[in-house]
């Protein structure tokens, strides 16, 4: 104890302690930017690896940049004055990313991201997209510019739009897809014609009504996919443009850091902090109790491509009988 008390006492001693405190900070830090350098580099090579043997992410339809049509690129949001391209999932934090691509497009004294609405970043015209360019700019930004996007399991994200866009009480899903859905799935011949009339008798679509219009030959016979629920890959193209950053929504805010940082925005930006409505993958079960084994298995089918350019692990407690 006196050997404690004349430590503490001498001039030194606090110094030597807070040293040893910053090294050993300095040290964490740099041991977290070295492993999070890795699963960048990981994820990249994981992805450059399936492209070359996916045949549906690099069809004979699509051999490079050229073969994308402008209208498949609405999802690239561009910043000249970062240099900066970022591809919007929906269901992927993509509400938080616009705001931030807000944020930077005003320029400084950036604003806090937090204080954006959600619903004004999602009105057309607010964020510049790349496709509004001619060609030769958007190719030449493509190649220049720093291009990330964030991607999440498969199944969570298709279970996160449900519960968004279908539990809900949405008009526009509603009176576009949830109608017809229970007339051709939910034993509905006459659906409530608006969506209050639906929430006043206790109607909506069941989760298994959701995966029986995924399933239906005829829903992308119709229309391409709603991007809610749209195969990732076929939203961002990641075989045919090479991201800089591939980030994930189960490691968000971790990634969401690195990134700034990569973008020297890390003292300039804070990114919002995500809690609601995160759909969590020890939940999925539960949601699949009410889908048959058969499916389970198309429906992986429909995703699979996303599972392996991302490194998901293929959920097989949900695939097997």
């Amino acid at each position: 104890m006196a050997l404690c008390r004349e430590l503490l006492q001498h001039p030194g001693f606090i110094g030597l302690i807070f040293l040893m405190f910053s090294y050993g900070w300095d040290m964490y830090q740099q041991n977290r930017a070295e492993r999070m350098h890795n699963l960048q580099e990981m994820r990249k090579q994981l992805l450059k690896e399936n492209c070359k043997h996916d045949k549906e992410a690099t069809s004979k339809r699509k051999h490079g940049f050229e073969d994308i049509s402008d209208s498949e690129l609405k999802h690239l949001i561009v910043d000249d004055k970062h240099g900066i391209i970022y591809c919007y999932i929906p269901k992927v934090a993509c509400t938080n990313w616009k705001r931030v691509m807000f944020v930077l497009k005003q320029g400084e004294p950036y604003q806090d991201p937090s204080s954006i609405s959600g619903s004004m970043v999602h009105v057309p015209g607010t964020l510049p997209l790349l496709k509004s360019l001619p060609r030769i700019e958007i190719k030449a930004k493509l190649k220049h510019y720093t291009k990330f996007l964030f991607v999440r399991d498969p199944f969570i994200r298709l279970t996160s739009a449900y519960r968004d866009k279908f539990e809900k009480d949405n008009d526009f899903y509603y009176d576009t897809f949830a109608r017809d859905i229970l007339r051709l799935y939910g034993n509905q011949p006459n659906p409530p014609q608006t969506m209050a009339e639906a929430s006043a008798s206790g109607v909506h679509i069941s989760f298994y009504n959701f995966i029986q219009y995924l399933l239906d030959p005829q829903t992308e016979r119709e229309l391409p996919f709603e991007p809610h629920w749209r195969q990732m890959h076929r939203l961002c193209h990641p075989c045919l443009i090479q991201y800089d950053f591939i980030g994930h929504q189960e490691t968000l805010q971790e990634d969401a850091e690195q990134l700034l940082n990569t973008l020297k925005l890390q003292n300039s930006i804070k990114f919002p902090a995500s809690y609601d409505n995160i759909t969590a993958p020890e939940s999925l079960s539960g949601w699949f109790r009410t889908v048959p084994l058969v499916e389970r298995r198309k429906l992986y089918k429909l995703y699979e491509t996303d599972f392996r350019l991302f490194g998901y692990r293929k959920p097989d407690e949900l695939l097997d009988g």
